[in-house]
């Protein structure tokens, strides 16, 4: 009998079950975790995500909340100035450059889609300011169709630190990728909704609150800097 093998079996075996704990664990923690963005349609939703690039979901719903007021349709961002819509969302930050993908995405909406959202990851990512991530989030949460993670600086720090993905992974693509593996379909979308909320209540990049944290026993802390 190869030892190496029946060796790697276990190891990998124990693995699995932790990883099945700590999902266990943050369903416990955050069963009714959801995004975290406000929204009523999957327009303001692929609207939202675009602004949340480089920004908190807190101020992007301090600036959509006046913004899906003001602007209802598709047409509304389409044909917006590009500097009022800079004014509007400033405070978000590399609000330029976002401001030009807003309208672009909707003028292309309302070109190609009949002005609405598609329902289809291929053609999500076609349109201009949507990645992967922003499409997963449109998918999942807009749709409640899971086509991958969403992989933001939350899911990344945590998968790390939770040794769910190796710390020399560090492209969100491969991260997403891994997690997929790891992960149960069924899950996808509210587990990536998880790890943020312990990421921001918990498990924060400067200061993660170890001795108080409930996946203490199952988390190796890769990369924490003891204070």
């Amino acid at each position: 009998m190869d030892m190496s093998k029946t060796i790697s079996k276990k190891t990998q075996k124990t693995e699995m079950a932790r990883i099945a704990a700590i999902r266990t664990k943050l369903a416990e923690l955050f069963p009714e975790a959801e995004c975290a963005l406000q929204f009523h349609n999957p327009l303001e939703l692929l609207i939202a995500t675009i602004l949340s690039a480089q920004c908190t979901d807190a101020r992007v719903n301090l600036v959509t909340r006046d913004l899906f007021v003001k602007h209802r349709s598709v047409e509304d961002f389409a044909n917006m100035p590009q500097a009022v819509l800079e004014q509007e969302i400033h405070s978000t930050g590399f609000f330029r450059n976002k401001a030009k993908n807003i309208i672009a995405c909707c003028q292309k909406l309302i070109a190609n889609h009949g002005g609405e959202v598609p329902a289809v990851m291929d053609q999500l990512v076609q349109l201009p300011g949507v990645g992967r991530k922003t499409a997963n989030c449109v998918m999942g949460n807009g749709f409640g169709i899971a086509t991958g993670v969403v992989v933001d600086t939350h899911v990344q720090r945590l998968s790390h630190r939770l040794g769910l993905v190796p710390e020399s992974i560090m492209d969100p693509g491969k991260i997403e990728q891994k997690l997929m593996q790891l992960i149960p379909q069924k899950e996808w979308i509210v587990f990536s909704h998880r790890l943020m909320r312990h990421g921001r209540q918990t498990c924060n990049a400067r200061r993660p609150d170890c001795s108080n944290c409930s996946l203490a026993e199952l988390c190796p802390q890769n990369g924490v800097q003891t204070h």
